[in-house]
């Protein structure tokens, strides 16, 4: 047979540009040669802490960049401390604490004359503790700080700010069934924790509507008088500071020591639990188990292993159960890790209904593979320099040094915990996953609930065969009529 010309002739352009896509792919890629310096040795700017004689601790750090000083004071004792009774009350004195303001400048006045300087101060109430702070431009510094001062030694809890504060919280109340993933994290949590905790605890509409003013005024004077914490970061110089704050605090009474803790953890019961939404056509899936908390010393391995689990577009997770399997929208996980109690282990998953239990199955087989599957070095190396590289976003300001300082504090961890568990993480070797992995582990012991549409769900979770399905009533009870209470 013979060939026209003008065919040889394109087929002689083709066969070399194929050999020379071919050549290409033989090279090297040029962005694989780029050299990676090694990381700089991780030191912070470290802010200058202060004890006075009464165990009040001052943490000051000076940043001259701009104009501008900020505070706060962290006061011990937060939602976990108050009476399940009164479930609420600490959310109610983080709104109205700064909203009554004090005797002397009342919440609306204080608002007035705070705009006027584009300066804040705030108050919040939290799990474990409260805190009130402040901001302003370097000029109205002092001003603004006597006001938080006067604030936080002076309220006067207002009967309507509190009233304002109970709709706001009722308003919360009443809708936080509305969204699946709201109530997939609460439920999750109660669940590991125990619906009893303080640590999953939540308030009802007839636990805030008997917290009155007094109770606002005994649980300030209550806390006050623990072992308080204040920092400043700003344009400000450190003599004059510490001079200003030892005035004001060098002169309060020696703290109270805190109260042991005597909370026991048991973990959830493991099994299937199932909460019906008719409303979505998704499921949101959360396998949960007790975590650690950060004293814990294997705790550097761990966090890889958490990278390795769910930490990204190429950890486990997310590799088979999303992009192989396609089975997830969303997914991720780790083993979570507090500082004084035990944190929540937790895979999440968000899928369509139909494949709720494919999802839930794909899920399950992964954290299985930790302690079956062999840890490679690729991972190893990714996880921790991905951790390590973290450092660079979580520490790069002042501010944050302060604040993880603070924390550090306010928890009794050593002021080089950073350091120490930057060494960790560098230390970790595959063996360690290997063994902190089976130590840790145990899909056994996991509870598995699932938020979703329950007749989209095809086939049932009852394929999970995991024992029967345990339904969760999340109906919000309604507060007994003043007569029958």
């Amino acid at each position: 047979m013979i060939f026209p010309s003008s065919l040889l002739k394109s087929l002689g352009v083709a066969t070399l540009a194929l050999a020379s896509v071919s050549v290409l792919a033989q090279q090297a890629k040029p962005w694989e040669q780029i050299p990676t310096p090694k990381l700089h040795e991780f030191h912070p700017q470290q802010p200058k802490r202060i004890e006075l004689k009464n165990g009040i601790v001052l943490f000051l750090q000076e940043d001259h960049e701009l104009p501008f000083v900020s505070g706060s004071v962290l006061i011990p004792g937060g939602a976990r401390d108050e009476d399940a009774a009164k479930a609420g009350l600490v959310d109610l004195y983080g709104q109205a604490w700064r909203t009554s303001g004090s005797a002397t400048h009342p919440g609306d006045a204080l608002d007035d004359l705070l705009e006027a300087k584009a300066a804040s101060i705030e108050t919040d109430g939290g799990l474990d503790s409260t805190s009130l702070s402040w901001n302003s431009l370097k000029a109205d510094a002092d001003q603004v700080f006597d006001l938080a001062i006067d604030l936080l030694f002076h309220p006067k809890f207002d009967a309507q700010k509190l009233a304002l504060a109970k709709q706001q919280e009722a308003a919360g109340i009443v809708r936080r069934n509305d969204d699946a993933g709201e109530i997939t994290g609460r439920e999750a949590n109660r669940l590991a924790y125990g619906a009893n905790s303080p640590y999953a605890r939540q308030p009802e509409l007839a636990t805030i509507i008997p917290i009155s003013p007094a109770d606002l005024a005994a649980w300030h004077e209550r806390t006050l008088k623990g072992k308080l914490i204040v920092t400043v970061l700003g344009d400000f110089n450190s003599t004059t500071e510490e001079a200003k704050l030892r005035a004001v605090f060098e002169k309060l009474p020696a703290v109270a020591p805190a109260p042991k803790r005597t909370e026991s953890f048991t973990g959830p019961k493991p099994g299937v639990y199932f909460i019906n939404k008719d409303d979505v056509n998704q499921s949101n899936i959360r396998i949960v188990g007790l975590g650690t908390d950060r004293h814990n010393p294997d705790l550097p391995a761990l966090s890889v292993i958490n990278e390795v689990l769910g930490g990204g577009f190429a950890s486990r997770l997310f590799q088979k159960v999303r992009t192989e399997l396609g089975l997830a929208y969303a997914v991720g996980g780790g083993y979570g890790a507090s500082y004084d109690h035990p944190g929540v282990f937790y895979a999440v998953v968000i899928t369509k209904s139909a494949s709720t239990v494919d999802a839930t199955k794909a899920t399950l087989a992964e954290l299985n593979g930790l302690t079956t599957r062999p840890f490679t070095e690729e991972e190893l190396k990714r996880a921790k320099d991905n951790i390590l590289n973290s450092f660079l976003f979580r520490y790069d300001s002042r501010a944050k040094v302060l604040a993880a300082h603070e924390l550090l504090e306010y928890y009794g961890y050593p002021a080089d915990y950073l350091e120490t568990y930057k060494a960790g993480i560098e230390k970790v070797t595959t063996a360690d996953l290997e063994r902190v992995a089976k130590k840790y582990i145990h899909p056994d012991k996991l509870a598995i609930l699932v938020v979703g549409k329950g007749d989209e769900i095809k086939p049932s979770l009852d394929d999970l065969k995991l024992g029967p399905v345990q339904p969760i009533d999340i109906t919000i009870p309604m507060p007994k009529p003043p007569a029958a209470q």
